[in-house]
């Protein structure tokens, strides 16, 4: 059957060497939908972000802008503004008939974590071609923070699919009408529409915007760090908020987002006209985000911003990205939120699982 692979058609694609990796993969990586990845043992410091392009191979590229290597085995530190590749501990060996997607893990985006997967002959970021078969490559580069990684670290994920299986505006919509997909209208065009939340139903918190000049975060500490060390809190009365240059933002969507089990959806950046910014997104929505039946009730996207050049004001209800829903090939045998340990079922403003929870 086409569609988005489950779980369980993961791991029949790991026990027939579809999907390789040393050390073995650990049933911990398998998400409903997708896969984690895994840092290996080096890291490469380059001299700048780079594609291997037809007839190239990453290692190839390499050695044209290699800096210096890095060796990860007792932790090193990326330090923020400084692009690196790591090859990653799975390979693939893809049928002719399955192509891939990758993006960062939902805690990597919001660390505003720039990581982007490579391949050899890839031509796009993130995106695997029918029948791939090879190595893969971590692009990293830290926007904001500078950050303590270790080999075996899961910083993206990888999602696997046979054939077209986006929902038209109208299969959207009847969609819609059987199982809601947002607690209010529906704004369908293109995918669902989504919007930013400036108006909270309680006090006037509206958002975070990453501190300039901050200690390191170790990726492996959870609920460790204090936010006032990293974040400065943005609050409004009004509905509005002006985004600086270059600065970063957490913000929350005004909608609660469902995900049914029979879906995977994935995050996609509204289009550049509308304003001098972009949503740097860590784009997986997996089967059950949000759901009723997996504890969910709906849960709110949260919105990784970044302003442009251009100081831009930001109003409540203003439309700033969109939802592209899939259908999965299967019902995955674990839900997000309702069989896994997931940290985000039931969001609204929320930081990375790094940061302590506010008292």
């Amino acid at each position: 059957m086409m569609g988005v692979l489950a779980d369980q058609a993961i791991q029949n694609m790991i026990e027939n060497g579809a999907i390789s990796a040393a050390p073995t993969i650990i049933a911990e990586q398998i998400q409903p939908a997708s896969l984690d990845l895994r840092l290996g043992n080096r890291a490469w410091r380059v001299r700048a972000s780079f594609l291997a392009g037809a007839g190239n191979s990453v290692a190839d590229r390499l050695t044209e802008f290699e800096m210096h290597q890095i060796d990860l085995t007792n932790g090193a530190v990326l330090e923020k503004g400084c692009v690196y590749v790591v090859p990653l501990m799975e390979s693939l060996d893809l049928p002719e008939t399955v192509q891939a997607v990758a993006n960062a893990k939902s805690s990597t985006g919001r660390l505003d974590l720039l990581t982007r997967l490579i391949t050899d002959e890839g031509v796009e970021f993130d995106r695997i071609a029918l029948g791939y078969t090879g190595p893969l490559f971590a692009e990293i580069c830290p926007r904001s923070f500078s950050v303590l990684v270790r080999p075996g670290m899961r910083l993206n994920q990888i999602r696997f699919r046979e054939g077209q299986a986006v929902l038209s505006d109208p299969e959207l919509h009847d969609l819609h009408m059987k199982s809601p997909l947002v607690d209010g209208e529906a704004m369908i065009d293109q995918g669902l529409g989504f919007s930013v939340d400036l108006r909270p139903l309680e006090g006037d918190l509206v958002g975070y915007r990453a501190k300039p000049h901050t200690g390191v975060i170790d990726l492996d500490n959870i609920g460790y760090y204090d936010p006032a060390d990293y974040w400065e809190p943005i609050h409004t009365k009004d509905g509005r908020i002006i985004l600086d240059p270059g600065a970063f933002y957490i913000l929350v969507s005004r909608e609660a987002v469902h995900i049914p089990p029979e879906m995977a959806a994935e995050m996609a950046p509204y289009l550049a006209m509308v304003g001098e910014f972009r949503v740097h997104y860590a784009g997986f929505f997996d089967p059950g985000f949000g759901h009723a039946n997996a504890g969910g009730a709906g849960s709110r996207g949260v919105l990784e911003v970044r302003c442009h050049e251009a100081p831009f004001v930001l109003e409540h209800g203003q439309i700033v990205g969109r939802l592209v829903y899939e259908r999965m090939n299967e019902i995955p045998q674990r839900l997000y939120g309702a069989d896994l340990a997931s940290n985000y079922q039931g969001q609204g403003l929320k930081l990375s699982k790094h940061f302590k929870s506010p008292a």
